[in-house]
């Protein structure tokens, strides 16, 4: 059966699922790009939110020698 009843061949579905196809590639391509800029985003965050915490931390450590050496101070005298 090459002819449909409204007068649609094999070959105009064949194009309508080429067409289809190329269409899928392009949007999964945009996807795919989009993914990437996504994960570029995180990888940035991720590495900002590193540095943020090792600051935190040294910040942290610095006021804590702080604290105990003015304890120290206090017992001393």
């Amino acid at each position: 059966m090459t002819v449909r009843n409204d007068g649609v061949t094999k070959k105009d579905l064949q194009g309508i699922k080429e067409e289809i196809v190329q269409q899928f590639h392009i949007i999964s391509e945009d996807i795919i790009s989009q993914v990437k800029q996504v994960a570029e985003g995180v990888s940035n965050v991720n590495e900002k939110l590193d540095r943020t915490h090792q600051e935190l931390k040294k910040e942290l450590q610095e006021n804590r020698q702080e604290v105990l050496t003015a304890i120290k101070l206090s017992y001393a005298e």
